[in-house]
């Protein structure tokens, strides 16, 4: 199998397991061992981050409308016009809250990054925290059944809640964990409806794993072969792609569904990557 499919099949896998609560990392991981790309480790490593850069496009572009804070076309003043007057200060507010959100990751996740990558991107912890968080979505799902949300919209979500979120957030620097796991079952547990903690989800995306991004790729370098910016711009389109599908998949699941068939999915996933990495096929 050529570089080129091997790309896809990994832009797809993040596409898909990017929204997704069963990691998407982890993901990279496991299927990385098994399409193995003739690039270092270094590039692989930054690959599996930067390529969610695509997937970050995905959310940009179907949420559009509800992200931008300037006022356009209609809605754009004609006279008197004040700074203030060209903005959507509740989308203004929104994204104040998201920054929030953000800084328990940068305060935690910043000085452990070297540390993560060294010890915990291998195939047992990431296999051990899927099935660990697979059991926790189940327990958590069993636990809220029935009961009422307190938010059921973006508006509604407090800066407590903003704060809270982005302290589950930090439990998926752990890879097989799930950053869209983690916040979405945080934003339940706090009592955000689960379509409101997914869209919260997919807003708090943008700001976290472009940071995340940038700063793998300031640690790479700019050095890039002809072959390694190709995969990595690659990886990135198809990942953009399917993202887009997966988002509106999720989005409309979870108004009728909730989330313990990807629990059941996570823990056999991580067995049979137990049992694969104690007869020596994955290491």
């Amino acid at each position: 199998m050529g570089t080129f499919v091997k790309t896809i099949l990994l832009g797809i896998i993040e596409g898909i397991t990017e929204w997704l609560p069963v990691s998407s990392t982890g993901h990279l991981i496991l299927f990385g061992r098994l399409l193995q790309l003739n690039m270092s480790d270094g590039f692989m490593e930054m690959f599996n981050v930067v390529i969610q850069l695509g997937a970050i496009l995905a959310v940009v572009v179907i949420f559009f409308h509800k992200l931008w804070p300037f006022r356009t076309g209609k809605d754009r003043p004609r006279t008197n016009r004040s700074f203030t007057d060209l903005l959507y200060m509740d989308k203004i507010v929104m994204w104040l809250k998201i920054a929030v959100s953000v800084l328990p990751a940068v305060i935690i996740g910043l000085p452990l990054d070297d540390w993560l990558d060294e010890h915990l991107y291998r195939p047992v912890p990431v296999a051990l925290m899927l099935i660990l968080y697979g059991i926790l979505f189940i327990l958590i799902e069993n636990r809220n059944r029935g009961i009422k949300p307190r938010v059921t919209s973006i508006r509604r979500i407090t800066w407590k809640d903003a704060l809270l979120i982005g302290c589950f957030q930090c439990l998926a620097l752990i890879p097989g964990t799930s950053r869209s796991g983690a916040t979405i079952l945080g934003g339940i547990l706090i009592g955000l409806s689960r379509t409101c903690a997914a869209e919260y989800t997919f807003y708090l995306a943008i700001p976290t794993m472009l940071g995340a991004s940038l700063l793998k790729l300031v640690k790479f370098g700019t050095d890039f072969s002809a072959a390694e910016a190709g995969v990595l711009l690659l990886g990135c389109a198809v990942a953009f792609a399917v993202s887009f599908f997966t988002i509106r998949f999720l989005m409309n699941y979870v108004r009728r569904h909730d989330f313990k068939s990807f629990a059941y999915y996570r823990i056999v996933l991580g067995a049979a990557v137990l049992v694969m990495a104690a007869f020596g096929m994955l290491s």
